[in-house]
């Protein structure tokens, strides 16, 4: 900064700067001009557009009044007992499913989703076109955008969030376990401030696993035994997640329930999971990877139908007390439960091969190799008893049933060239 009053000048005489002087305090002014704008004019280059915050949104531009009027319109129920819901993860597998029964049902409800590219984006795009059919809006975000979230939560004043986003995928950890950190945890807990910071605080419903219980032996598993030994990054992230619900649960008075998935299947699922790529290669003559315990006993897994598990996902939203805090400060003791979402009857993975070669009424080449040490677990079955006495929970789709409408679903999407129109009538 330049101060005048210190120009230096004759003692005893009255201020009065020379020409040459003139000339220099212009040339300062100048110089100061000059970089003061050249700044400017780099951070305006270097910094993002708001736009470019969000990627894959264009219009209507985020915090726009056509984009809020879109929210409102998604988020407005039909009747005064209807839930207003964001359901994160809005475009996976569960979301899609969970968002389109609760706009069935009547409920306002709001979407979002990243649109990542851990698989084929192609299908979460399709998924949000239904949904948008249905009409559901859609918001092109991440959970880690925090002014996105703000805003959000500005417009709407949500009964419920149930949060499903997550990085799915246990052997991925092992190429990328950054995105686990970062979506699982991180993600998460940016959620979590909103909410807790919100007025009124909506009721939280999230999404768990079955790796919780990591190498535990005792069958079937209980929310009551022992979680702290994952066998996988995905596990751990999600055993932390718990522990920070409990944790916002107690000091913000967050009313929250954690929903421990076991593998999901169905029409619209995941192409990283053993029934689709199964599914996929049988069809094309590819030879499939079948994994066995290292001293030869069958890989199971809880097959539970997505259909079993939306029920247990709205039972869970309709049960759900309401948080006791807002603004961040809490005015009471909240609800924090637990409950495992299962089948309840473990399928060793030779039964789905099985299976898939009498639906699809092909012969699979199959290779068995050793189970890999990358986080995969020998099997997973779910004791189901406290969310059949809280939530009125009940499977009732077994494991061919759900295959069959599976294996219709994929050969429609994927129109594929090896399925006959003969084959087709059998569905």
């Amino acid at each position: 900064m330049l101060h005048l009053d210190r120009t230096p000048s004759t003692a005893g005489n009255k201020l009065k700067p020379d020409k040459f002087h003139n000339h220099r305090l212009r040339s300062k002014l100048t110089v100061w001009s000059f970089l003061f704008l050249t700044v400017f004019l780099v951070f305006f280059l270097i910094s993002p557009s708001p736009s470019a915050t969000f990627r894959g949104q264009s219009s209507p531009a985020f915090g726009g009044p056509q984009w809020e009027k879109q929210i409102v319109k998604s988020t407005r129920p039909r009747s005064t007992s209807g839930l207003t819901v964001l359901v994160t993860g809005a475009a996976g597998f569960v979301g899609s499913h969970v968002s389109l029964a609760l706009k069935k049902r009547g409920d306002g409800v709001l979407g979002l989703d990243n649109f990542n590219n851990y698989y084929e984006t192609s299908l979460k795009k399709a998924r949000k076109g239904l949904l948008e059919q249905a009409g559901v809006f859609v918001i092109d975000a991440d959970i880690n955008d925090k002014s996105l979230l703000d805003k959000i939560f500005n417009v709407v004043a949500f009964t419920h969030v149930i949060h499903l986003a997550a990085q799915a995928g246990v052997r991925y950890a092992m190429q990328n376990p950054n995105s686990y950190v970062d979506s699982n945890i991180a993600g998460f807990v940016n959620l979590l401030e909103t909410c807790k910071s919100s007025d009124p605080q909506p009721a939280i419903v999230w999404a768990s696993s079955s790796s919780v219980y990591g190498v535990n032996k005792k069958v079937p598993f209980s929310e009551k035994d022992r979680t702290d030994q994952p066998a996988s990054l995905y596990a751990a992230t999600k055993k932390a997640g718990e522990a920070i619900a409990h944790a916002y649960n107690h000091i913000y008075g967050l009313s929250i329930t954690g929903l421990r998935f076991f593998t999901v299947y169905g029409p619209w699922g995941r192409p990283d999971m053993a029934y689709f790529f199964f599914t996929r290669d049988i069809i094309r003559g590819k030879r499939i990877t079948v994994y066995e315990a290292p001293d030869g006993a069958s890989v199971a897994r809880d097959f539970t139908y997505i259909d079993d598990i939306v029920k247990g996902c709205l039972a869970a939203l309709d049960t759900a007390k309401k948080s006791t805090g807002s603004g961040g400060k809490k005015k009471g003791p909240a609800e924090f439960r637990i409950f495992n979402l299962g089948n309840t009857t473990p399928v060793p993975v030779s039964r789905l091969v099985s299976l898939l070669e009498k639906i699809l009424k092909v012969k699979a080449e199959t290779k068995v190799l050793p189970l890999p040490r990358n986080g995969d677990v020998q099997f997973t079955h779910a004791n189901i008893s406290l969310a059949q006495r809280e939530l009125g929970y009940m499977p009732t789709t077994d494991l061919e049933t759900g295959l069959k409408k599976f294996v219709r679903w994929y050969l429609s999407y994927y129109n594929s060239a090896s399925a006959s129109p003969s084959r087709k009538k059998n569905f």
